[in-house]
């Protein structure tokens, strides 16, 4: 054999033998990714195609007393479009015609916007924003569009879908209402009711489900024995009652509006459950409007003015230091202590006059006086008095922010006690109490001396069962004795009711209150910075009272006025009014078994619909609302509805099978 022979035999020698060894190294790779990385590289496959998707719970809503819906939560689309996945004749085709569609519902230019669309075609964009938290309805309406109603991979429609917690009343009690939020950095912010029962009732349970990508970006679900349906969060009914609340809101900012108030607050609580009717809080904003800006009545401690001076004299009252008939000398309207002067709005004062007479009249130098005289060698005796009634104590309320109530006390060094701190918080300095404290306070002399702890929720529920009912809770069974709390009664009664009364501008034939009028100086330290807070703290009827209620008016225009009898007290004459002339007329119906064809027909239907449809999804087009939910309900759904009266569209169209608690949104018009 040539030696030429042997090198050609030689190199096919060693290409092979290079082959063999990498034919075995490659068998070798095999056997290792088979057997040894099988499951890490099964498990990279998976997490590449395969992903958990949480299916978000629905928050449950927030209702008033009598079931009016206050805050729920619907279902808001943002709508794009993958400009990239459309053929180019599909796109050609159909840009013009949905140019116009987006132009007519929102009003922009559609010459504008097909250009955009077109740069964006060639920028290779696949996620070009169309419209941004449309409704439902809006929805449907966009899915027709040209080129968008071809779907998701002739069409490139996407659509995002979130929930939006909206409030039915607007504006009205919002800030009570309330709400919870996180923000990017997963901090959560919780306001008023849906805040503080938003974790423990109103969230739910997140579930999850498996899906797998089919390219481009697209998901779908797959069956997934392990997956976990959402738990929907329970229904919260507070104590709202809408008709008190619609009246109290637009009474408080009726007058903050006259007055030219900073700001504002009113509640009114049921005396004998303490159930919260209304509560309302008005900040104004930099363009002078009013809106819920915070929860003042809860959480804004100040210092109460004269609407304290019940509290002073219950102390004394009930300690014996005096008697409503004790005659005290006003001192021709002035007082020194210290260098520091209690002076009277009367000028020259009132003379010699009864202690009930100057609670009537609201004289300072009156009240100090006998407060002074009482307490002057042993003030901690008045401190402990106003702490026996609880005055001291958080109202421990479920809603996040209440504000603090102050008390100087002697006996704590905190630099809240002075030589003057005795006589003056007999008329109200140095103390401070939310409104929400003062009422409670007020609330508990109306109530015979039974302290009720306010109330904001009545009962918790789902669509068919009743998880927890709340209770009135009682603070105290009686701050102090039935003698005392009956001379109180009749002082708050004879405020309104007798000529000098300092509330006697209330007093009406119709039906009697009885209250304190307060104005506290705000900002004193500062004379040229002095403001005024006017408040109204009372209760009706006087004789047998249903009703408590605080009006509380920051910073009145002063050359408007500010005495708390001005400002707040007819706030306070206008919701006792209206509940009034709003109670509702008992009739007697005559023939009641007359039958009406039509309301006969009515019936037949709504029978004949409930009756048929079980699994199967019904037209209820045309239906009542009532009518459409009884129906629903009755099959096991869940029923969200948007707007009011009949029903005009449904998620689920006619025909199709449904499954229990499967959510059906009703559009009504």
């Amino acid at each position: 054999m040539s030696e030429k022979e042997n090198n050609i035999l030689n190199k096919l020698y060693f290409i092979s033998g290079c082959m063999f060894i990498f034919a075995l190294l490659v068998v070798f790779k095999l056997t290792k990714i088979q057997f040894v990385q099988g499951e890490s590289y099964r498990a990279l496959a998976e997490k590449r195609s395969l992903k958990d998707v949480v299916i978000p719970a629905n928050r449950g809503n927030v209702y008033s007393v009598d079931g009016s819906l206050l805050a729920t939560s619907v279902p808001k689309y943002d709508i794009r479009i993958d400009l990239v996945t459309s053929s180019e004749r599909n796109f050609q085709a159909h840009i013009e015609a949905l140019c116009d569609s987006v132009s007519s519902f929102n009003g922009s230019s559609s010459l504008n916007l097909q250009k955009r669309i077109r740069e964006a075609r060639q920028n290779k964009n696949r996620y070009f924003l169309l419209a941004r938290q449309i409704d439902y309805s809006d929805y449907l309406r966009f899915r027709a569009f040209p080129l968008l109603d071809l779907g998701a991979f002739k069409g490139g429609l996407i659509v995002e879908q979130s929930t939006k917690r909206d409030y039915p009343l607007g504006a009205i009690a919002q800030r009570s209402i309330g709400y919870e939020r996180t923000d990017e950095n997963g901090f959560i912010t919780r306001v008023g009711i849906d805040g503080a029962f938003g974790e423990k009732y109103l969230r739910g349970v997140d579930g999850n489900r498996l899906k797998q990508s089919i390219g481009k970006g697209q998901w779908k679900p797959i069956d997934d024995f392990n997956q976990t349906e959402p738990k929907d969060g329970f229904d919260v009914y507070t104590t709202i009652d809408v008709n008190i609340q619609d009246i109290a809101h637009h009474a408080l900012l009726e007058q903050l509006e006259t007055y030219k108030a900073d700001h504002g607050s009113v509640v009114v609580m049921e005396t004998k459950t303490g159930a919260i009717r209304a509560i309302s809080n008005l900040g104004r904003n930099k363009e002078g409007r009013y809106y819920e800006r915070l929860n003042y009545a809860i959480g804004e401690s100040h210092e109460p003015g004269s609407t304290f001076k019940l509290m002073a004299l219950a102390v004394a009252l009930e300690d014996k230091k005096i008697d409503t008939t004790t005659i005290v000398d006003t001192k021709k309207g002035i007082l020194s202590f210290y260098g520091k002067k209690v002076r009277d709005s009367k000028k020259g004062g009132y003379g010699k006059i009864s202690v009930a007479e100057a609670f009537e009249v609201s004289s300072n130098t009156g009240i100090v006086s006998v407060i002074d005289q009482a307490y002057k060698d042993n003030p901690s005796q008045f401190v402990d008095g106003l702490y026996k009634m609880n005055l001291n104590d958080s109202l421990q309320l479920p809603l996040v922010g209440e504000g603090k109530a102050i008390i100087p006390d002697p006996r704590i060094k905190n630099n809240r006690w002075s030589g003057i701190a005795l006589q003056w918080m007999a008329y109200g300095y140095g103390v401070s109490f939310t409104p929400l404290q003062t009422l409670t306070f007020y609330n508990a002399i109306a109530n015979d001396g039974k302290m009720v702890k306010p109330r904001f929720i009545d009962r918790i529920k789902t669509i068919d069962k009743t998880i927890e009912v709340y209770d009135t809770e009682v603070i105290n069974p009686q701050i102090c004795s039935s003698e005392t709390i009956q001379k109180l009664q009749k002082l708050l009664q004879n405020v309104v009711d007798k000529d000098h009364g300092t509330g006697h501008g209330l007093y009406t034939e119709n039906f009697s209150m009885a209250g304190k009028t307060g104005t506290c100086q705000k900002d004193y330290k500062n004379k040229e910075q002095l403001n005024y807070i006017s408040t109204f703290s009372g209760y009706f009827p006087a004789e047998n009272p249903e009703y408590s209620c605080i009006v509380v008016v920051h910073e009145p225009e002063k050359s408007v006025g500010y005495y708390g009898a001005d400002v707040s007290g007819p706030v306070f004459k206008k919701i006792a009014q209206k509940i009034y002339t709003s109670a509702p007329v008992e009739d007697v119906i005559d023939q009641i078994e007359h039958k009406t064809p039509d309301v006969e027909e009515h019936y037949n239907n709504y029978y004949t619909t409930a009756e048929k449809y079980k699994t199967i999804m019904p037209n209820l087009k045309g239906l009542p609302a009532m009518d459409a939910i009884a129906i629903l309900e009755n099959m096991g759904l869940n029923v969200k509805l948007i707007g009011r009266g009949t029903v005009h569209k449904q998620s689920i169209r006619k025909g199709e099978k449904v499954t229990p608690k499967a959510t059906v949104i009703l559009e009504l018009t």
